[in-house]
């Protein structure tokens, strides 16, 4: 048995949560829609308005221990974060956007997350949906959560070796897509369930779940006038797990799926790797039927596609690389974008790259924005893919770019974050976040920065040898 000053402690740290919890609750936080990876199939990172902000102003900082890996994803009011603590533990907080607020406006962590968290979620129509697991593990689940609480509505478990949901799921249509690396790729109905043996509206089991969770609280309370010292707040882990209904699976054993899918008019557009070292999966790029899956066609690549789809009118996208998401090589990273016609796949262009892509591609009318592992940000034309502007960083860049009407927000491995002009890569202005005073948390930024309503958001991470412990930060950047 715990000694009871870290039951205590325990049982603070939980009602702290679900005290955070029952306020969201109460408060009736709204959430916009934020239905796919970078929020629309452009990749664009941008939601709440078009603009960013015009200078580099710090409006709030959220520091931690945690390894921020996963974009941002904000919504109306909240920003989701995704994180890594020691041993790859998994933490997902959902922080307030406001300045002066009280930050964590709930979280979820062990036992409730069980593997590590690597992606960032999807919402819609106050779900939150996202997956666990990573390429060090194997099996993974699919999580859906109410937005405004956390509390959990539907899992779905995904067994198998070399499988795990690091690519951020794609909501359309009542359906959540997502890859599963070897798992291929996997359609299921947001808002079918089934429970006991028995498929079912969600809506009809949210309503039960509410019930049991009512009657959880209720018992804690007549617990704590027993005995407050040992009284211990209950977890959602102890409710049911409804599945959702699997609706088709398709490429297991075949494709291997770490990047988020684009799904769009009916087509889901799928990126495809091969894993050397394991010699598993398929180097390619897929389009199939969004209703059951089947492949239309097929276009092979030369390099692994980790930066996933993006989607133009005719067009689909794909950055790629030679390396993953690994310091060690950057030196040896080569890539190449491509872009192929949607009705058939045929290729319109190719342009090599002297640095591996590994996050998206974003799209603004007539521009194509990408980052890689030399150093720069580039600016192409979508049609032809000739060169509009390039930038030079100074550092090697993992994360992609947002990309408002009139700006591109870049952050690179030294945790400086770029604002161009997206007209012709003219500097802006670039922000230290190692030596800004409000913030001091040396660090890389994996994840992609995002903006929503006016502000810039963006995390970082140190995962080099020797800095596991070193402060690490979540950073709203605006003017107000």
């Amino acid at each position: 048995m715990s000694p009871p000053f870290c039951r205590a402690a325990l049982c603070r740290l939980r009602l702290h949560a679900l005290g955070m919890a029952l306020l969201a609750l109460s408060q009736g936080l709204a959430h916009a829609d934020w239905p796919t990876h970078r929020g629309d199939s452009q990749r664009t990172g941008v939601a709440g308005g078009e603009v960013g902000p015009k200078t580099p102003g710090i409006l709030w900082v959220h520091l931690s221990r945690e390894q921020y890996i996963a974009s941002p994803v904000p919504t109306d009011g909240v920003v989701f974060v995704s994180s890594l603590g020691a041993f790859n533990t998994a933490r997902f907080e959902a922080l307030a956007a406001e300045p002066g607020a009280n930050r964590v406006v709930w979280s979820k962590a062990a036992p409730a997350l069980k593997l590590p968290v690597v992606s960032a979620p999807a919402v819609a129509n106050g779900k939150l949906v996202f997956g666990d697991g990573m390429h060090q593990t194997d099996g993974a689940i699919l999580h859906c959560c109410r937005a405004t609480t956390g509390l959990d509505l539907w899992q779905f478990v995904v067994p198998g070796r070399l499988v795990h949901l690091e690519g951020g799921p794609t909501i359309a249509d009542g359906k959540v897509y997502i890859g599963g690396g070897n798992a291929g790729v996997i359609c299921v109905d947001l808002n079918r369930v089934t429970l006991d043996g028995r498929e079912q509206p969600l809506a009809t089991v949210e309503s039960a779940l509410d019930a049991q969770w009512k009657a959880l609280l209720v018992a804690y309370e007549a617990e704590k006038k027993k005995d407050p010292d040992f009284a211990v707040p209950p977890s959602t882990d102890s409710l049911p797990k409804p599945a959702p209904v699997r609706v088709w699976q398709q490429g297991q054993d075949q494709w291997h799926v770490d990047a988020a899918l684009a799904v769009d008019a009916g087509r889901v557009y799928v990126a495809s790797a091969f894993l050397d070292d394991e010699k598993s999966g398929d180097r390619a790029l897929l389009c199939l039927r969004a209703d059951d899956g089947s492949a239309q066609w097929k276009t092979p690549l030369k390099f692994n596609p980790w930066a996933g789809p993006t989607l133009t009118a005719d067009l689909v996208l794909v950055g790629c690389s030679s390396i993953r998401f690994d310091p060690k090589l950057i030196r040896f990273g080569k890539g190449e974008i491509v872009a192929v016609r949607r009705s058939d796949g045929g290729a319109k262009w190719r342009r090599s790259i002297p640095g591996g892509v590994v996050s998206a591609i974003a799209v603004r009318g007539k521009t194509a924005v990408f980052t890689a592992t030399d150093g720069k940000i580039r600016a192409v034309d979508v049609e032809s893919g000739n060169d509009r502007w390039s930038y030079s960083a100074g550092a090697p860049f993992f994360a992609g770019v947002a990309a408002t009407v009139d700006a591109v927000y870049a952050a690179d491995l030294k945790g400086i974050v770029h604002a161009l002009s997206l007209t012709d890569g003219r500097k802006l202005w670039t922000l230290d976040l190692a030596t800004a005073p409000q913030v001091k948390s040396p660090g890389m930024v994996y994840g992609s920065p995002v903006v929503q309503s006016g502000r810039l958001y963006v995390a970082t991470c140190n995962l080099e040898e020797g800095a596991p412990d070193r402060q690490t930060a979540v950073v709203c950047i605006g003017e107000k």
